[in-house]
């Protein structure tokens, strides 16, 4: 089974914890059990590990963001420095596909053809994919730089990320858009860059929907009716998605899958299981009426470690696990198929047809 996963922070895992990627798991566990407080916990992915799993595609992404024990550090304190950091973890990427470990997906006929390839079953010298997004936007100097950013190469953009922006408001935060925040949507659907809703206040992702007309994906979220926090979709706004063609990643973050999991408090026994998040897939195939609008968006890695994944994942190489316990549950071949991969596939070729 191929796995499309829409959410990877693999640029910033390689930059900020200063990790080999190309490495196994293991192996930057075993390197990183010398040191203390300095990464979140063991690590779950790398790109060797990707490809062990069939994770033959992935939405990679760009994020000025620090890792600090203090809230306040971890965010840059000049708009010039959040640039830079972009910046950094593009030319990061760019060395992956010189390396020959990646291909960039941009349009139609990238994907399709880099979808067949990998559907051939012919893959292991082939690269994996990447789509390449942008998590909060905070590097957008201002939304004329728009068309800069999709020159080299960026496709979507989630404006929003924890706390308020130059844009807008995420999570942990209320507010609708600011003032340069409609000119941004309006940027991003004159060059057709594509609309994450991932992590917006609740205001801003309505007031978001109603100005932005270009096709909208949710790379990572689960449901607030199982998880009550404001980083979970209400089923209004999974219903609002839906009815814009969107499909929704299921994140691996523990406290976003098991009610009443607390960062640093809860084991990583207590519960939180790869069924659990299947509850979460399930619940949004049960408002749409089909199972369509849901995909994977693991988020593996994300501030975080084994330690707040589910407790049967020790890799990334384990989502196959999620295919199982579908079909387990009643889901049809086509179904699993659809989640694991296909309307991944599916959504960007609409998006960009």
């Amino acid at each position: 089974m191929l796995i499309f996963d829409a959410h990877l922070d693999m640029a910033w895992n390689a930059l900020e914890f200063n990790r080999d990627l190309m490495l196994p798991v293991s192996e930057i566990r075993k390197f990183e059990r010398q040191f203390t407080d300095i990464v979140p916990g063991e690590n779950t992915v790398s790109w060797t590990e990707l490809r062990k799993g069939n994770v033959f595609l992935t939405i990679s992404t760009l994020i000025a963001r620090l890792h600090r024990k203090d809230a306040v550090r971890t965010f840059y304190q000049s708009r010039e420095a959040d640039y830079g950091a972009a910046r950094g973890q593009m030319a990061y990427y760019q060395a992956m596909v010189e390396r020959g470990v990646l291909r960039p997906i941009t349009d139609v006929a990238t994907l399709d053809a880099h979808v067949a390839e990998w559907e051939s079953g012919n893959t292991d010298e082939l690269p994996m994919g990447y789509i390449l997004s942008m998590e909060g936007s905070q590097p957008v100097q201002n939304p004329e730089q728009i068309h800069h950013w999709y020159d080299l190469g960026l496709r979507i953009l989630g404006p929003a990320h924890y706390g308020e922006n130059p844009y807008c408001f995420g999570t942990g935060s209320q507010g609708g858009l600011k003032a340069d925040g409609p000119a941004l949507l309006k940027a991003m659907d004159a060059v057709g860059m594509l609309l994450d809703a991932t992590h917006l206040a609740d205001q801003s992702f309505w007031e978001a929907l109603d100005i932005f007309e270009g096709p909208v994906l949710a790379s990572h979220h689960n449901c607030r009716a199982l998880v009550d926090a404001d980083r979970q979709l209400t089923d209004e706004q999974i219903k609002a998605l839906i009815e814009r063609g969107s499909v929704i990643g299921a994140a691996m973050d523990a406290w976003m899958i098991q009610p009443g999991w607390v960062i640093g408090v809860t084991q990583p026994s207590d519960a939180c299981t790869l069924s659990t998040l299947a509850d979460h897939i399930d619940h949004i195939c049960q408002i749409a009426g089909n199972a369509n609008h849901c995909g994977i968006g693991s988020d593996l890695d994300g501030g975080f470690g084994k330690e707040q994944s589910p407790h049967d994942l020790d890799t990334i190489a384990d989502l196959y696990k999620l295919g199982e316990i579908l079909k387990s549950r009643g889901y049809s071949d086509a179904d699993v198929e659809g989640i694991m991969y296909r309307n991944w596939v599916d959504f960007f070729r609409r998006a960009w047809s």
